[in-house]
């Protein structure tokens, strides 16, 4: 087991981290989904929706005009991204991001699919839902190249926290640059781990991107409309119970008469949504509310009564005078992590304000969909992007 946590010596459990603690030789069976991205508007991820939409409507309109060889291009460096340790590669991380005939494969069925030239492909996510051969770790692997500048800075973030050293100039790959609307890199500080780059990823924006798939639109939405329809109409699908008083149609019998089979035709569900688009909207609408952040327990099997222990003798043990400030402002960001995690993200130590005149010791985003800090801002109109905490 290599994780970053052990490899740096941080002695620090994943409910007292902020990012996800990543074996290095196996990914985790995590991963980035433009929909939860887009779905929170907490500032990394907000700055990360802002060059996920960047990039798709660059492309977008390249492919609408016919300008093949830019978006060719654009497509071009969505290749492979084996830094953030993510997906489900079985041995070494090495991201089921697009090698060349992939890309060649992926960027072929999306110039030629009904959802690009009817429209209702709107943002980088639909990839998943219209164009073949993306699945949800291609999807993630596209995510992370296109934010690779907001996982930096954060990466450099978390290791300022916690003493990583990184190591200067250091090529960054290419990122996604929505300032210039072009593919930028650069030489910055990097997270060099045996050798190799290692991006962190905020545990508040991974998701297990279960729910926003072609699947679960094809079975719950367009099978079930289509249900409704035959029962509607009294179509020839409609059978009749034994009570003789009710009617029923069956997915299966559905799938049968339009010859689909158990996979999903996206190029027919493309042409299905054209011609019904509310079907699609109740798909995004009804997703939106079903994702929520992963749970510290779903990424880790520790138990969080020792954790909870340590901590307490952990924080009883420090001495008090300003020798041991680092000590004690790493130990309250990790018990705050773990009281405060999903609510509170992205802390930041030693925050400088009125132009490093003073210092705010610990600055979190907030995050919170449900509970107190949600209710400061919509409930309490008080300004709460950040929620600042002294020691």
């Amino acid at each position: 087991c290599m994780k970053i946590s052990e490899l740096f010596g941080l002695k620090k459990t994943q409910h007292e981290l902020d990012f996800v603690d990543v074996d290095i030789d196996f990914d985790t069976p995590l991963f980035l989904d433009p929909y939860f991205i887009a779905k929170n508007d907490f500032p990394i991820a907000y700055e990360a929706h802002l060059s996920l939409r960047s990039y798709f409507e660059c492309l977008l309109r390249a492919l609408r005009e016919n300008r093949m060889t830019d978006a060719e291009e654009l497509f071009s460096h969505l290749g492979e991204s084996n830094e953030i340790c993510l997906g489900f590669s079985r041995r070494k991380p090495q991201g089921k991001g697009m090698g060349p005939s992939d890309a060649s494969k992926i960027f072929n069925s999306l110039k030629d699919s009904p959802a690009l030239q009817s429209g209702i492909m709107e943002d980088i996510e639909d990839f998943r839902i219209f164009v073949d051969n993306v699945d949800k770790d291609k999807m993630s692997d596209m995510t992370a190249n296109i934010i690779k500048k907001q996982l930096i800075e954060y990466t450099q973030s978390q290791c300022a926290i916690w003493g990583i050293d990184l190591m200067p100039s250091v090529p960054s790959g290419f990122y996604w640059d929505r300032s210039s609307n072009t593919w930028e890199n650069c030489y910055t500080e990097m997270l060099i781990a045996n050798g190799r780059k290692i991006l962190l990823v905020p545990k508040r924006l991974v998701s297990f991107s279960s729910e926003y798939t072609p699947q679960k639109y094809m079975q719950h939405f367009v099978l079930h409309f289509l249900q409704n329809e035959q029962l509607h109409l009294n179509g020839p699908l409609v059978q009749r119970r034994k009570d003789k008083r009710t009617f029923y149609v069956t997915k299966k019998s559905i799938r049968e008469y339009k010859h689909l089979g158990n996979a999903v035709d996206k190029k027919w569900l493309a042409d299905f949504t054209e011609k019904h688009p509310d079907i699609f909207e109740n798909f995004r609408k009804e997703t939106r509310s079903k994702i929520s952040a992963v749970s510290n327990e779903e990424i880790s099997e520790e138990l969080i009564q020792p954790i909870c222990s340590f901590l307490i003798d952990r924080l009883k043990s420090i001495p008090t005078g300003s020798d041991n400030a680092t000590i004690y402002h790493r130990t309250i960001v990790g018990i705050l992590e773990l009281l405060f995690y999903p609510y509170l993200c992205n802390p930041v130590i030693e925050h400088e304000i009125h132009d490093g005149r003073k210092r705010i010791d610990i600055v979190c985003d907030n995050c919170a969909e449900s509970g107190f800090f949600f209710r400061l801002c919509n409930t309490h109109g008080i300004p709460s992007r950040f929620i600042m905490i002294e020691c």
